[in-house]
């Protein structure tokens, strides 16, 4: 089988050099298309591709109908809103993820910007500490759970809300010291810090607005390192407008920047590019993970971590 690695962000070279040494080892032929800037070049590489790797990159429709071979694709990362899931069912296509393996990487990232904003920036004026401060976790997956996890350093209540999980489902994750919120207004309203964990659906677009974040303290936190369309930008503009200590952090730039940089330009924080899963590790992680499943799945018909239908 021949397997793709096709990353416009390329991989560190140990992660690409493992994921390499899986699929040859496993006697499929390894291929790589790194640094690519225009579609025409992916949909040429993987005409004849049976398997392929990705990162943040778009695989649609035009992209599957340009690979007949293709019978997996595997998205490095938690989140696979970059893949058409419905159109690679209807090419017979399984599609996965690689949940957990860049979860530390972006736990570590959510208490970098949250010490930063506090420490205003580190530019020598007073600033505030975590210790007890009340954390409130807006979903509870992989990142979640170790954001839960650092926090107990810190001596922080964390609150947690998951539209899918019971307060017992929660209760069970004892390890994380959890207190269950009975929905998103009670996360909301019993958090000075509010980190957006959830994946982007059609029901989670925009679900971060004005009536949630109305609940919060007028000191409020929130920290997205999930997806920008989950928050309704319009309305944390109102927020922070109204709210003068309402801070944003976020690693997925706002369609709307240049207003929160200008209006807010010391209560308002985002990375240049989405760092979360940019560290060595959690590069290495992701790949390997996603090099073994596409081995397995060749090789066992395993379908562990498939997303689609």
């Amino acid at each position: 089988m021949k397997v793709l690695l096709a990353t416009s962000k390329p991989f560190a070279l140990p992660a690409v050099q493992g994921i390499q040494h899986i699929i040859e080892s496993a006697g499929h032929q390894f291929v790589k298309l790194e640094k690519y800037e225009e579609e025409s070049q992916l949909l040429d590489a993987v005409k004849d591709a049976d398997a392929l790797i990705i990162r943040s990159d778009i695989v649609n429709k035009e992209a599957m109908k340009a690979a007949p071979n293709l019978k997996i694709v595997v998205r490095a990362g938690a989140g696979y809103d970059n893949v058409d899931l419905e159109a690679a069912t209807d090419c017979g296509i399984c599609v996965m993820n690689t949940p957990g393996q860049n979860a530390n990487a972006v736990a570590e990232l959510v208490f970098g910007m949250m010490i930063y904003a506090q420490r205003n920036r580190f530019d020598g004026s007073v600033g505030h500490e975590l210790i007890r401060k009340r954390l409130g976790l807006y979903a509870f997956g992989s990142v979640a759970k170790m954001v839960a996890k650092i926090a107990r350093g810190f001596d922080m209540p964390v609150y947690a809300y998951s539209p899918i999980l019971t307060h017992d489902d929660l209760r069970k994750e004892g390890e994380y010291g959890v207190i269950p919120a009975d929905s998103s207004e009670e996360l909301f309203r019993n958090s000075d810090f509010i980190s957006l964990h959830m994946p982007l659906l059609d029901d989670t677009r925009r679900c971060v607005n004005y009536s949630l974040l109305s609940l919060t303290p007028q000191d409020g936190f929130l920290i997205n390192t999930a997806r920008k369309e989950l928050v309704d930008e319009d309305d944390l503009i109102r927020i922070m407008e109204e709210r003068p200590a309402f801070q944003y952090a976020t690693d997925v730039k706002p369609d709307k920047h240049d207003e929160f940089l200008q209006k807010f330009p010391k209560r308002y924080f985002t990375t240049p590019k989405k760092l979360g899963a940019q560290t060595a590790e959690a590069n290495k992680n992701a790949g390997l993970a996603a090099a073994n499943q596409i081995v397995a799945f060749f090789r066992d018909g395993d379908e562990c971590f498939r997303v689609n239908q």
